[in-house]
């Protein structure tokens, strides 16, 4: 913000001294010029009327009265001026004047205007920056205190189910999803991000009230994005390749055809096409089922690190409590794409996540681009979170990183 004034001030100097010039030194006096101009054109008047009494076309009394009225014009012409080098007279104060106005109302002018058409919260470096996440969770805290009191508000609770689902706490979502009302089977897409949640929250599964909020969302909107490809995983994870093919296909007609997104679809309908015999299965599925208990390579896409557990929240968890470290899309479905188990008493814990961890046969880390890796321990040992589950937010990273540090630090409210 410093350099743009800065910037901005040196701008308006250089304007103002071009402008500024001008009236800065008193113009030459034009007068000692003119008066010359006018007797030789008196001298050359005077010449001619000579010419004319000599050769006999002028009278000499004309010539001597036009004489005497071109002597009378001359002297009056030339004593109205000022004295050679004199200034005008009010000439320097105007000068002054006219060059104040200019050096004061033009900066005046500028600001105002950029004040009234600019932008200037734009020069704020906080404002550019967003707010932090501590602000979010502050508004988040303060709409659910407000709905709370005042709960007859729809529009209120889809907001509030969004926020919730956007910073992971699923169960949270869901009963604020729950409370949106009629308004909710008018909305394919907040019908789509509720199944989502609640397939979320049963850990990938989507039988039952999630895939019936999914055909409610399909009914209103076939070409809803998340419906299709809720729709998709359902049918994959129940071995209906068919299904999944359709809904995969409609999916890939409507997504923008160089996103990953679309590059991952048109790869699950690849591996569907050209399963042995035409199978409607997936390579990795047919051999899943052919081996039994083999388990998945991860070509290269599994992801390790170690987790740890901060020290001040040591005295909060038991060594009996289950650790979850897991991988979910960074965009997409929240339902893990893999989750490994542990207890409290083995971290610091080398973890490792791979296709073989993967909790949806559709959903695997290798297929997604960017994952976020996460843990939470929790003192019941369900894979729902829940208030007070100790939590650790590890970076976006992309399938086969290595190294990574994830540290439990804080706790879910």
């Amino acid at each position: 913000m410093i350099g743009f004034v800065v910037g901005a001030a040196l701008l308006v100097v250089c304007t103002l001294l071009l402008l500024l010039r001008p009236w800065r030194r008193p113009p030459a006096d034009t007068g000692a010029s003119t008066r010359e101009v006018n007797a030789g054109i008196y001298r050359e008047q005077l010449a001619d009327l000579d010419r004319d009494l000599a050769a006999g076309t002028l009278a000499e009394a004309d010539h001597a009265q036009a004489r005497a009225d071109l002597q009378r014009r001359l002297l009056d012409d030339t004593g109205a001026g000022t004295t050679p080098g004199e200034p005008r007279a009010g000439a320097a104060p105007a000068r002054r004047t006219t060059a104040l106005l200019i050096a004061f109302v033009m900066p005046i002018l500028a600001g105002s205007m950029y004040a009234w058409l600019g932008q200037p919260a734009a020069l704020d470096e906080r404002a550019r920056q967003g707010v932090s996440q501590g602000e979010v969770e502050k508004m988040v805290a303060g709409l659910a205190a407000r709905l709370a009191a005042k709960p007859d508000d729809p529009k209120g609770w889809a907001v509030l189910g969004r926020s919730y689902r956007v910073m992971g706490r699923m169960q949270d979502a869901a009963n604020a999803f729950g409370r949106v009302g009629p308004e909710l089977d008018r909305d394919p897409s907040l019908l789509a991000e509720y199944a989502d949640v609640l397939g979320a929250v049963a850990n990938g599964n989507l039988e039952g009230r999630p895939l019936e909020l999914v055909g409610r969302a399909l009914k209103i909107d076939p070409d809803n994005g998340l419906a299709l490809a809720l729709a998709a995983a359902a049918a994959f994870n129940r071995k209906d390749m068919v299904q999944a093919g359709l809904h995969w296909e409609r999916l890939l007609k409507i997504l923008p055809p160089d996103s990953d997104d679309a590059k991952w679809v048109a790869g699950q309908l690849a591996q569907i096409r050209s399963a042995p015999g035409a199978a409607p299965v997936t390579t990795t599925a047919a051999a899943s089922a052919a081996a039994p208990g083999t388990p998945a390579t991860d070509n290269g896409a599994a992801i390790r690190g170690r987790v740890s557990l901060a020290p001040a929240l040591a005295a909060q968890a038991l060594p009996t409590d289950t650790v979850f470290v897991f991988a979910r899309a960074a965009e997409g479905p929240r339902m893990p794409l893999a989750v490994q188990r542990a207890r409290v008493s083995d971290l610091p814990l080398d973890f490792k996540l791979d296709d073989s961890l993967a909790v949806s046969p559709g959903f695997k880390l290798s297929g997604a681009t960017e994952v976020r890796i996460e843990a939470r321990i929790s003192r019941s040992g369900s894979a729902t979170p829940a208030p007070g589950d100790l939590i650790g937010v590890g970076p976006v990273v992309k399938p086969g990183a290595r190294e990574l540090t994830i540290l439990i630090d804080q706790t879910r409210p």
